[in-house]
């Protein structure tokens, strides 16, 4: 068996199907990680058989690296879900059987992004695969723009089996909140990756994964001009997201709006003025944060 780890900040409308989803599909061990969620999501997690652990959220990379060095599992593998992803028993028992070989130290697998009630698969890249099977021992997580890149001990593989991502469930506004915040971390990280990253141009045409090369592409497409009319371009002429309708279409405008905030906040964080600090009064107090102060953290068991 596995345990699963479930992420969740304000998730009220998807943490009860995604609990359920793992009871029904065999789950014995889950832990909810709550980054102390102002809406009802940790009172209806409690309603079910699981440990419930808050932390402050500091970023995706340090989220997950400390969720698997400080808390406790039942098993030596664990599974990621996030909040609007379900697990499915085709999936659950792929993962079983997967689990006991000897060769891997991890698994990825692929998302099925569910956009106005239909599975975008051309636009999506699809198969998509993020890192969520793995011994906790050898996978840990570094900050990679608004998200995280794993890092394994080890040689990984890749499940057959999907799962569903509910990308919008909690509504358009909530989207666009969540992705104004994701374009800041992103441009940040395109800065840095523009000033010291280099594209991998072996891993973009001869990557022996999907994974290699993806990550490759991304670190090219920082460096294009006009890369918002890019994106659509590619996502919807190349990929074929024109085939998924109405919902594919505004997936696309969705994601090309996305890149164009991303490229207006490079230009912010390259020609907006800093503003100057003017000169402290000895008789203020010391402001400076003290250095031995340690974040509070609070676990609490359903």
């Amino acid at each position: 068996m596995f345990s699963i780890f479930i992420l969740t900040y304000n998730e009220e409308i998807d943490i009860a199907a995604c609990i359920e989803s793992a009871i029904n599909s065999g789950a014995d061990d889950i832990i909810v990680v709550d980054s102390y969620s102002s809406d009802r999501t940790v009172d209806i997690a409690r309603q079910y058989p699981v440990q419930l652990v808050q932390h402050a959220f500091e970023s995706h990379g340090r989220q997950r690296t400390w969720m698997l060095e400080s808390v406790a599992a039942k098993y030596d593998w664990v599974y990621i879900l996030e909040a609007d992803e379900r697990m499915t028993p085709a999936l659950f028992q792929e993962c079983l059987e997967a689990m006991k070989s000897k060769e891997y130290v991890g698994y990825y697998v692929a998302e099925r992004v569910i956009f106005m009630n239909k599975w975008i698969r051309r636009s999506t890249q699809y198969p998509r695969y993020q890192m969520r099977l793995f011994h906790k021992d050898k996978v840990w997580f570094d900050d990679y723009g608004h998200t995280e890149r794993e890092v394994c001990d080890g040689a990984v593989g890749f499940i057959k089996e999907t799962y569903p991502h509910y990308t919008s469930s909690k509504g358009l506004s909530r989207w666009l909140d969540k992705h104004n915040r994701y374009s800041s971390d992103e441009a940040a990280e395109t800065i840095r990756q523009l000033e010291t990253g280099t594209v991998c141009w072996r891993d973009l045409f001869f990557g022996t994964s999907e994974v290699e090369r993806r990550h490759a592409l991304k670190d090219l497409s920082l460096r294009l001009p006009f890369r918002p009319l890019l994106r659509f371009i590619y996502m919807y002429f190349l990929l074929g997201s024109f085939l998924d309708g109405g919902p594919g279409f505004a997936w696309c405008v969705l994601q090309s709006f996305y890149e164009y905030m991303i490229v207006l906040k490079v230009w912010e964080l390259r020609n907006l003025p800093v503003p100057k600090s003017g000169p402290v009064s000895k008789l203020e107090p010391d402001l400076e944060p003290d250095s031995d102060a340690k974040p509070v953290q609070r676990s609490v068991e359903a």
